[in-house]
């Protein structure tokens, strides 16, 4: 764990750029989905399936559900400050077991490089490896 975008994190971060900025380029987003992301745990990742994800979710005053993915530990630290315990999860794998239409997806929530995807976004533009 790093406070700093070094390696997968400074390349997802400058990804993030280019699609906040330009749309939905594909070499960006194929960086996105090959990037290990945060993923905020509020207690320990133990249970009887140490490899199910549990995934955080926020609800907006509008009803919307969210789920929130950060590039690098500082990034949800602000946004986040209470929560010390997060995941590593590739973002393309993520995306492919993306579990409801309901649930949208925020990238560095509170950045200027903020991305939300709504499930369809999710699965269309981020699930990379639907063959692999």
């Amino acid at each position: 764990m790093t406070d700093s975008p070094s390696g997968s994190g400074a390349a997802a971060q400058q990804a993030l750029r280019v699609v906040v900025e330009n749309g939905a380029d594909d070499a960006a987003l194929r960086t996105l989905a090959g990037s290990e992301v945060l993923l905020p745990a509020e207690m320990d990742a133990v249970g009887p399936d140490p490899k199910a994800l549990s995934l955080p979710v926020y609800e907006l005053d509008d009803g919307t559900e969210l789920v929130p993915v950060f590039t690098t530990q500082s990034r949800m630290e602000q946004v986040l400050p209470q929560v010390r315990r997060h995941r590593s999860v590739v973002l393309g794998a993520l995306a492919h077991g993306w579990p409801s239409e309901q649930l949208s997806l925020v990238i560095d929530a509170g950045t200027p490089e903020e991305l939300a995807l709504t499930a369809r976004g999710v699965r269309e533009l981020l699930d990379r490896n639907g063959t692999d």
